[in-house]
Formats: C-alpha cells, sequence, structure tokens
C-alpha cells in the first residue's frame, strides 16, 4: 500500500520494544474498563506486520474475563504497548501512544462502546462476536 510506513515502538523504560508496519491512518478509542484506563488508541495489524524486540518471556501478560486478550505489558514500567485482541486473536492491537514519532493528532479516531462490547461488536462488524474469527463471514 502506498501508505505503508515502518514504525517503532515500545514501553517507557524501552525494555520493550517492537516493529510494526503498515499504513496507520485510523485508530480505535474504546470506553471498556481496561481500554479506559490504560488510554488506549487500537492500530489493529495482521501478525506478520509485527515484529516483537524483545524476548516474549521479558514480558507479563494480564488476562481476564473471556481468557482471549492477552494484555502484554512491561513488568518494569507498567507500560503496555500492545497486546492480543479479543476481536481479533489472530491478530496484533498496538498501542498508538506507544509508537515513536506519531502526531496522533493527524490520526482519525473511531470510538468504540466497549462497554457494550457485544452488541457495539456486532454492530461494527454484523458478525456474532462468540464465533472464533475462523468461523466469521
Amino acid at each position: 500500500m502506498k501508505n505503508d510506513r515502518k514504525f517503532r515502538g515500545g514501553c517507557h523504560c524501552g525494555a520493550v520494544a517492537f516493529e510494526v508496519s503498515g499504513a496507520l491512518e485510523l485508530v480505535e478509542d474504546c470506553n471498556c474498563s481496561i481500554c479506559a484506563k490504560k488510554a488506549y488508541l487500537h492500530w489493529i495489524v495482521p501478525r506478520e506486520a509485527f515484529r516483537l524486540l524483545t524476548p516474549e518471556k521479558d514480558l507479563a501478560t494480564y488476562s481476564f474475563n473471556t481468557g482471549v486478550a492477552q494484555h502484554h505489558f512491561c513488568p518494569r514500567c507498567g507500560v503496555a504497548p500492545f497486546y492480543i485482541p479479543r476481536s481479533d486473536p489472530d491478530k496484533i492491537d498496538v498501542n498508538a501512544r506507544c509508537l515513536d514519532g506519531v502526531d496522533l493528532s493527524t490520526l482519525a479516531i473511531r470510538r468504540f462502546d466497549g462497554r457494550n462490547w457485544e452488541a457495539s461488536f456486532r454492530d461494527q462488524r454484523g458478525v456474532d462476536p462468540v464465533k472464533p474469527p475462523t468461523e466469521r463471514n
């Protein structure tokens, strides 16, 4: 794609680092309990567009509710630069706030009502969120 670009990102202390490629134009702002507290701006990318530069064993991971989402964060500084999302467990959800050199004011922001996750997912994608991604559509 013509707008594809490679970005570097990571946590505050530098212990977690990654590279990600893609067209960063739209991010999502979710109001669910965890995203609101983390001030996450979601950019979901294919796994092949993401390269973790930190050994996976050096990450801390938090999971709750359905257990599908794997919220990775730095055990030293606590910053959460990416995770495996419940909505797309075959992809990576990058926190755009953790990308180096990105002017967030240039990005389109779509709101997602994560407090009503299942209904919002269904409204936005037109599919049942309970089904695995391979069985959707």
